[in-house]
């Protein structure tokens, strides 16, 4: 009987798995001093970015249910 695979919690707040099964994830440093910045990019700072395919098996073992 295998044991049952846990899910990083720390992994599971900053990724998403997609309906087409693609992770993605907020772009770092977003957050903050955004006041002086202009409209575009201001909404181009709420748009989640995908993850890179070498990164995705690791991904995949952090978060097993996902």
């Amino acid at each position: 009987m295998k044991n049952k695979l846990k899910t990083h919690q720390a992994t599971a707040k900053r990724f998403k798995k997609t309906g087409n099964k693609k992770f993605i994830k907020r772009k770092a440093g977003q957050n903050h001093f955004n006041s002086r910045d202009r409209g575009v990019r201001t909404m181009g700072k709420r748009r989640d970015i995908g993850v890179k395919q070498v990164d995705v098996p690791a991904l995949e073992l952090l978060l097993p249910h996902a």
